[in-house]
């Protein structure tokens, strides 16, 4: 493979092993430049996200790019726009334009309030599969979807202000993205933004003295949908700002959306005069999607991704994944990804194995050496024999368990997990994975000997 095919798989893997939000907005887009000296250049679509990345998700993103190279790789984050793109403003954080104008003396601040020139400031961007043509609604659900699709119809028609509200993962974010994209398909301008980026905006403004334009920007929109009102309460500014915000929306008959994890009789910590506006409108709930649906979403994510899911494997998944959608796609992604890594089939012993990896609690860290001990243990072998050189039918098998049980339950690279075993390469490492992966849906034996190790290894059969 050549490192542009190397970064589109660790792409792929690291969609699917960080959470979609951090995914979404840090890593959505980004391109590989170039590759110097094993040192990946990737370009990501502001400053802010490739802070982010090389400081917080660094460790994450090298560690999958290694496994994907096969050795020692390093990454590094630059801001790129694509060259039909205007970058010198967009790569910018929100609201430092003012900060960036061409050496002339920009004009008096009292002339941009009187005659506001807003340029065309970047938004939280919206996720494309967030649409409602994708979101299955429950019974329980049925009225709360008909009132977003309404306000998408007939924006400050009848339900405005339109609160939803419920607990994690059961698709709040979804619905207003899906009233963003069939607003701005109407030519509307509709600003999604969760309730900490209209924070961080707030505090950039003052900071750069331009609230003038921040308030312009908000209140010039004709639909606003902020997540997560919730993250509001306790902050004093940013109560004080979004309050007269939403009373110049309301003046004006602009549509306000908001997504809160309680009713707002329940935002004890929000000022009353927020919380009476938010209770005015059309508050409605989402609950937790009932066992046919949860099975109607996965044939619809397995349709979309060109998978055969066998009916009785999903109505497993979906009867074992009962919480939200958050934890019922992440086991389906787990489903997949072990599917797609042994090129075999989705089979009920291969979901069964999935969730359990997926629901074992971790009590303590695992280490290498740990595995290597208890695998030795379990084959009456020891651990010097597992690292060395020795190949009988039994030593082998012990090893690769051994090599499958680390790659598995701990954090270390195939070129680190091929050190370990007496300094094997990757490949090897690899193949001994793949081989137990594949024997595991057909051995029972070899099934039962590595379930005892996992449950030794979390505690469960000292």
């Amino acid at each position: 493979m050549n490192p542009q095919e190397q970064w589109s798989i660790t792409y792929n893997q690291l969609e699917i092993q960080l959470d979609r939000g951090s995914f979404d907005t840090w890593l959505r887009g980004a391109v590989f430049l170039g590759c110097d000296q094993g040192v990946y250049r990737i370009g990501v679509r502001n400053s802010y996200a490739r802070d982010m990345l090389q400081h917080r998700l660094y460790r994450d993103v090298r560690r999958v790019l290694t496994d994907v190279v096969g050795e020692w790789a390093d990454v590094a984050f630059e801001v790129h726009k694509p060259a039909a793109e205007v970058s010198a403003e967009e790569e910018l954080p929100l609201l430092r334009l003012l900060s960036q104008q061409p050496e002339t003396a920009p004009a008096p601040l009292h002339q941009q309030i009187s005659r506001p020139q807003r340029p065309e400031l970047p938004e939280s961007e919206l996720n494309s599969r967030m649409v409602f043509e994708r979101f299955i609604a429950n019974s329980a659900n049925r009225m709360t979807y008909e009132a977003a699709l309404a306000v998408a119809e007939h924006p400050a028609t009848h339900y405005n202000p339109f609160l939803i509200y419920g607990g994690v993962g059961l698709g709040k974010t979804h619905l207003l993205q899906s009233v963003a994209h069939a607003c701005r398909t109407k030519g509307l301008r509709a600003i999604y933004i969760p309730s900490e980026a209209f924070t961080n905006d707030l505090v950039d403004a003052i900071r750069q003295r331009t609230t003038a334009m921040f308030r312009e920007k908000y209140r010039s929109a004709d639909v606003l949908l902020v997540d997560d009102i919730q993250f509001i309460s306790g902050k004093e500014s940013t109560q004080e700002e979004f309050f007269h915000t939403f009373n110049a929306l309301n003046t004006f008959s602009k549509q306000v959306v908001l997504a809160s994890d309680r009713h707002p009789s329940q935002l004890t910590t929000l000022e009353d005069r927020l919380r009476s506006r938010f209770a005015g409108g059309l508050v409605m709930d989402l609950q937790p999607p009932e066992f046919e649906t949860r099975v109607a979403i996965l044939m619809m994510w397995a349709q979309e991704r060109g998978i055969k899911l066998p009916a009785p494997v999903a109505e497993m998944i979906a009867n074992r994944s009962r919480a939200n959608i958050r934890e019922l796609e992440g086991v389906f992604n787990q489903v997949v990804a072990t599917t797609q890594f042994t090129q075999r089939p989705v089979t009920l012993d291969i979901a069964e194995n999935v969730l359990e990896g997926y629901r074992r609690p971790r009590r303590h860290q695992i280490t290498l050496g740990h595995v290597l001990e208890l695998t030795a243990q379990h084959f009456n072998v020891s651990v010097a024999d597992l690292t060395g050189p020795r190949r009988t039918a039994r030593l082998t098998q012990a090893r690769q368990v051994a090599m499958y049980l680390v790659r598995e339950v701990t954090m270390a690279s195939l070129p680190a997990i091929g050190e370990a075993f007496g300094g094997r390469t990757h490949s090897t490492v690899l193949h001994s994975c793949n081989k137990v992966a594949e024997e595991l849906v057909t051995d029972d034996l070899l099934r039962r000997d590595v379930k005892v190790l996992q449950a030794r290894l979390n505690g469960n059969g000292e």
